[in-house]
């Protein structure tokens, strides 16, 4: 079936469900194996590193505080969103399987954009998490409690997954009696929803809404508590006490940047200028898969008692197996 086939049932007398959509992402871009192979390394550094992260926090009990709650969580959607993303990118484009059935691209999109966006709700709560440690220290462990991190997160969970189900839910109501070729390199909302024939201004209204939620109102949370950790900080006489305030800060602040300048970066460019179709497929698949493959390693190196912890379990796992070894020799 060529991509601009129109296999479709009609539903009723005025909504057509088309069979498939073909993804045209990657399309004549030189040296396209080199990307494929490279998103390849991304994803088996990103599952190793994720699940390493996840593996200390959960067996570590010096690590069961409300803090590592956050970066579980933080590295739990890092490994569900690129599992969600890079094998079917891989399968569809580098097995050339670019035609997916219409269910199947609804799911796609939730999940991509469900993890994301949890991912970017993670920071905000991390920063809630550096603001209290930093403008209230006394009563941070009062504040700052397991069951309160444990709310946020779930409330951010369950908003989230309400909003992309809603989002994703209104593309059924859509007729596509025209192209079904989707520009992008996965079931992007956008892409998907412009394809319509029928009236698409709710659709419209649901996207601002959901970049708003996942890019607006986080960018402007972290920078209010981070005016307020600046005030907190500059009425710290001594320097050196700042100095060692500000370097509780510096894994978050480089997680925020890493997330953060890419995506505006994309959507300020795609907004502003017209930027090649393939230059924004590959800024924009590096915006979502980079951030995950980063933010073990970061915390890991950049986080002395994470790094402190993972030397520690691999001793006394060493320790356990040669003294296994010893006892059957």
């Amino acid at each position: 079936m060529g991509p601009d086939e129109k296999a479709a049932t009609i539903l009723n007398a005025t909504q057509v469900r088309p069979a498939k959509f073909y993804l045209s992402g990657f399309s004549n871009i030189p040296n396209v194996t080199c990307l494929y192979v490279f998103l390849c390394f991304i994803y088996i550094i990103t599952v190793l590193g994720n699940i390493l992260l996840l593996s200390v926090i959960y067996l570590v009990k010096t690590l069961h505080t409300p803090k590592y709650m956050i970066v579980f969580s933080l590295a739990l959607t890092d490994l569900c969103g690129s599992t969600a993303l890079i094998p079917k990118v891989l399968d569809t484009f580098l097995f050339d399987r670019r035609e997916i059935v219409y269910e199947a691209c609804l799911s796609y999109m939730f999940f991509v954009w469900f993890f994301g966006s949890v991912q970017s709700w993670t920071l905000v709560t991390m920063a809630f998490d550096r603001f209290i440690a930093i403008c209230f220290p006394l009563r941070y462990h009062c504040i700052v409690t397991k069951p309160v991190i444990a709310a946020m997160l779930l409330f951010a969970w369950v908003f989230l997954f309400s909003l992309f189900a809603l989002a994703v839910g209104l593309l059924d109501r859509l007729s596509f009696c025209g192209s079904l070729v989707i520009q992008s390199f996965f079931c992007d909302h956008g892409p998907v929803y412009r394809l319509a024939c029928n009236d698409t201004s709710l659709n419209f209204m649901v996207a601002y809404v959901v970049l708003i939620v996942v890019m607006c109102c986080p960018l402007i949370l972290i920078a209010l508590t981070y005016v307020c950790i600046t005030i907190a900080l500059s009425r710290i006489a001594s320097g050196v006490e700042r100095l060692k305030a500000l370097k509780t800060c510096t894994s978050h602040l480089i997680l925020v940047a890493i997330f953060f300048l890419p995506l505006v970066g994309t959507n300020l460019a795609v907004l502003t200028s017209n930027i090649h179709p393939n230059a924004r497929i590959i800024n924009s698949i590096l915006t979502h898969t980079i951030p995950a493959l980063l933010n073990p390693i970061i915390y890991s190196l950049k986080t002395e008692e994470v790094l402190k912890c993972i030397k520690r379990f691999f001793k006394n796992r060493l320790k356990k197996i040669t003294s296994c070894k010893k006892m059957l020799t």
